[in-house]
């Protein structure tokens, strides 16, 4: 047992003594390794030390190598530059009308790319080439805009508008050809380059050399027409109203569209499209102040003759307002029309007041009316007016909104006269108004206060109301015939108040008349009462005349045989007046007047007659008309 302990022992204390001769082994090999590291890295710093300024050296060789090759380009470029200086100088002296224009033009584009490139490399050496280059495109600069300016020479010469007009031609416009070869040299002379050579960098010069040759050529071609317009607007006779079309304003507004629709498109083929809008003003700058000069004196014309010359500014008004909003809707641009319009408009604004005022103040001072009820002639002279105003209902619809339904009356245009700020009332602002109701309504209007008017002047002037009756029949009879033969009756067709208020005046004037047919008719009122036996009827309409003529008293006799008397006296009176006005009667108003008259009459006669027709026994003492006699008396006023 203590045998095998000691053999075990004996073995684990070897291999004790075998790992310790390892570990001792590992330590020494551990030295010689941190040994060996230490002269590693010491070997490492000496070379880093070495090749440092090596790595440095060739760092900056590169640079300088990098910059030798630029320099040499610069070279080349230099000498490329030098080679095409003389080539493009050569094209530049020439001038564009002996190289082509074309190649005048890519000579140019050559000689703005080197000096871009010139000046980008701010070599010193290079100043003196960009000052030459500078100096050379200055030159083509110089040339370019004297070839632009001679493309436009023809403008020079204005063109008669009238021509194109009547032969319903085309306004012309600049060729295709020549039209490509300025939109090149508007690229090349609105260039960064060329800008900078400017005097007024900001300036387009090509903009302005534009504008100020076609802004005359346009003016003094229209220039013709202005002094037309002025001149075909005076008349001899002022107190007869402007007649539609009498002006050549529409000629001339036709030629302003036609011309200003041309010069677009020359524009719009030349320039780039944000350029459009400035051109086009400043090209149509002069012929829109000439076509404002024009309407200011027009407007002056209008304002000494507005009752007759206000028309001729509704006219301008239509005119030029759809002469601007077609030009609108072809160019995309606006052009001032308005500002131009706004004399007249204020001027025609004034004068729809103002033609109310007139007709009052007319008719009130008529110191005669015709005795036999005619109408009076100022009646048609305001039926034409309206006539003439329904044509142009779209200058007047706009007018009448922006014055507000029923503003157009005297005491309102006062107001508006008075007032220092014109402002509109809020009534203008309706954007729901109807411009055609209001044209209706102001139409109305006019009629209800022209038959007003003149109604009051009939009761002073007429002392008998059958006269004044008649006149306001004839002229109730005039208006509504002068408005169905017109444009006035599509104009009232949707005003349910139109035909209302006519008919209305047309009962009132039946009324007035008939006034004068009370008295006959009074006399066949009777309040008589007979001595009725117990046994007769209650009413006397079932008794013979004759039995009813006996049960009457001698006083009731007398009174009965008085209202015939009466009756008689009266009738053949009014019977008389009335053949008397009746060539003065419209056909409407003598079938209208008859109507009413025998409406009246014969109904009142009849029952009359079939009860006292046994007063005279037919001897016409006095009864002197029997129903078949009165009827045809009645049916000869129609």
């Amino acid at each position: 047992m203590a045998i095998a302990r000691n053999a075990a022992y004996a073995e684990e204390k070897a291999e004790v003594e075998v790992l310790k001769g390892q570990v001792a082994k590992h330590d020494d090999l551990t030295k010689r390794l941190r040994a060996l590291q230490g002269r590693l890295q010491g070997d490492g710093r000496n070379v880093s030390d070495s090749i440092g300024p090596i790595h440095d050296n060739t760092r900056q060789n590169q640079i300088v190598a990098s910059n030798i090759d630029k320099l040499n380009s610069y070279i080349e470029k230099m000498l490329v530059s030098g080679q095409d200086k003389a080539i493009e100088e050569k094209i530049i002296r020439a001038g564009p009308n002996k190289t082509g224009i074309d190649e005048y033009l890519a000579a140019m584009k050559r000689l703005d790319r080197s000096l871009e490139q010139l000046t980008a490399s701010k070599m010193r050496v290079q100043q003196q080439t960009v000052g030459d280059f500078n100096e050379l495109l200055s030159e083509g600069i110089s040339k370019l805009q004297e070839l632009f300016k001679s493309m436009l020479s023809e403008r020079t010469q204005p063109i008669e508008p009238l021509h194109y007009i009547t032969k319903q031609l085309s306004f012309p416009i600049l060729p295709p050809e020549k039209m490509s070869h300025m939109r090149s040299i508007e690229r090349s002379l609105s260039s960064s380059n060329a800008r900078n050579l400017s005097y007024n960098q900001r300036e387009n010069v090509t903009v302005r050399i534009y504008s100020e040759i076609s802004s005359s050529y346009l003016a003094n071609s229209l220039q013709s027409l202005s002094i037309a317009s002025i001149s075909t607007s005076k008349r001899k006779n002022h107190e007869e109203p402007y007649r539609q079309g009498t002006s050549a304003i529409g000629t001339y507004a036709n030629a302003i569209e036609g011309m200003f629709h041309a010069e677009f498109q020359n524009i719009s083929a030349i320039f780039t499209r944000e350029d459009w809008s400035v051109i086009l003003e400043a090209t149509c700058g002069k012929a829109l102040a000439e076509l404002a000069k024009t309407l200011r004196e027009l407007n002056l014309q209008i304002k000494a003759n507005i009752t007759t010359d206000c028309f001729l500014g509704y006219e301008i008004i239509e005119i030029i307002t759809r002469v601007g909003q077609r030009l609108g809707q072809d160019t995309e641009l606006k052009l001032p029309f308005s500002d131009a319009l706004k004399p007249i408009r204020e001027t025609a604004k004034m004068s729809l007041p103002e033609l109310l005022e007139d007709q009052r103040r007319r008719i009130n001072s008529l110191q005669t009316l015709s005795p036999d009820g005619a109408a009076i002639s100022f009646t048609t002279e305001t039926m034409t007016r309206l006539q003439t105003l329904a044509a142009y209902p779209k200058s007047l619809s706009s007018l009448l909104a922006s014055m507000g339904d029923g503003n157009w009356t005297a005491a309102a245009s006062i107001h508006s006269t008075n007032s220092t700020t014109s402002l509109p009332s809020l009534r203008s602002f309706d954007v729901g108004a109807d411009g055609t109701a209001l044209l209706a309504h102001y139409i109305l209007d006019t009629i209800d206060a022209h038959l007003t008017t003149l109604e009051s002047r009939s009761r002073i002037v007429h002392k008998s109301k059958a006269v004044s009756g008649v006149m306001l029949y004839n002229t109730v009879a005039l208006v509504d015939r002068m408005i169905r033969s017109s444009d006035l009756a599509s104009l009232l067709a949707s005003n349910v108040a139109a035909q209302n208020k006519v008919d209305s005046w047309r009962r009132k004037a039946a009324a007035t008349y008939m006034d004068s047919w009370k008295e006959p008719c009074s006399a066949l009122l009777d309040v008589i009462y007979t001595n009725r036996p117990s046994n007769r009827p209650a009413s006397s309409a079932s008794l013979p005349s004759a039995e009813i003529v006996k049960n009457l008293s001698s006083k009731d006799k007398d009174a009965i045989k008085e209202k015939f008397k009466h009756f008689n006296s009266s009738f053949d009176e009014c019977v008389r007046r009335h053949k008397e006005m009746m060539p003065a009667m419209e056909r409407e108003v003598r079938s209208g007047l008859a109507r009413e008259i025998n409406n009246m009459i014969e109904p009142l006669y009849t029952r009359f007659y079939d009860k006292y027709e046994a007063m005279d026994r037919g001897k016409g003492k006095y009864v002197r008309y029997d129903k078949g006699s009165l009827s045809a008396v009645l049916a000869g006023l129609g």
